[in-house]
């Protein structure tokens, strides 16, 4: 069993979400959004395999933490994170951690994942093995996959590649990945996928995955009384 969020301009403060399937469980959801105008802040969402199903529309998350292993924020949403805490948990044996899937089926579709100010680091139970169990960033569970990672924190125990394939060559031409102004050990991109569909990005580009621009937040955030910023972090 798991949490849905359905309705238009749904606001959520200081509440929890957990399914307790353990990393046995395979696809654990703890909640699943599909509101659009949705706001989380200073929310906590708690799994292993698929604890976040950002499934459609606009959503926003602010000042949130979202734990798991394999693909623990998922979906076709366009979902912005900002200031969000993403932790990744101890998988089981021979599993690799997947931060983010996101699940764009057509390039026309203003949809993606971005993490914007967020810190990406390793629970307690794994950061003793951190560095023997790979972990990234994300992978394309569809073709034209769009995920962002900027203006972040990247831990250590990230593997210098950045990201993973799903299947084989499936949307590594046609993704779109992109990093911009991260910190962190875990940060460089010298060593990053070589993929015609990765890519570092200037600022005039980045700008596209505001919550001003991305997200449209200026109509309809300012009234949810959550904190954001409608532009750049720094």
């Amino acid at each position: 069993m798991h949490a849905a969020a359905e309705g238009i301009g749904f606001i959520c403060k200081s509440m929890g979400f957990v399914n307790t399937a353990g990393p046995e469980g395979h696809q654990a959801v703890a909640l699943h959004v599909q509101g659009d105008m949705s706001v989380f802040f200073n929310c906590k969402f708690e799994g292993y395999q698929d604890t976040l199903y950002v499934h459609a529309n606009r959503q926003f998350f602010r000042n949130c933490e979202v734990s798991g292993t394999i693909d623990f924020i998922f979906g076709n949403s366009a979902a912005l994170f900002q200031n969000c805490l993403m932790t990744v948990r101890k998988p089981m044996d021979n599993q690799a951690n997947m931060v983010t899937a996101q699940g764009r089926t057509d390039p026309n579709m203003p949809t993606g994942i971005v993490l914007q100010g967020c810190r990406i680091v390793p629970e307690q139970a794994l950061f003793p093995v951190r560095l023997q169990i790979a972990s990234y960033l994300g992978r394309p569970w569809k073709v034209y996959a769009r995920t962002v990672v900027m203006e972040s924190v990247i831990g250590d125990f990230i593997k210098p590649e950045g990201w993973s394939e799903w299947m084989g060559d499936q949307g590594l031409k046609t993704l779109y990945y992109a990093e911009y102004a991260n910190t962190g050990p875990g940060a460089g991109t010298s060593k990053r996928v070589a993929w015609p569909g990765y890519r570092v990005i200037g600022q005039a580009e980045a700008t596209q995955f505001t919550a001003g621009v991305f997200i449209d937040g200026m109509t309809w955030l300012k009234t949810s009384a959550a904190p954001n910023v409608m532009g750049f972090i720094k």
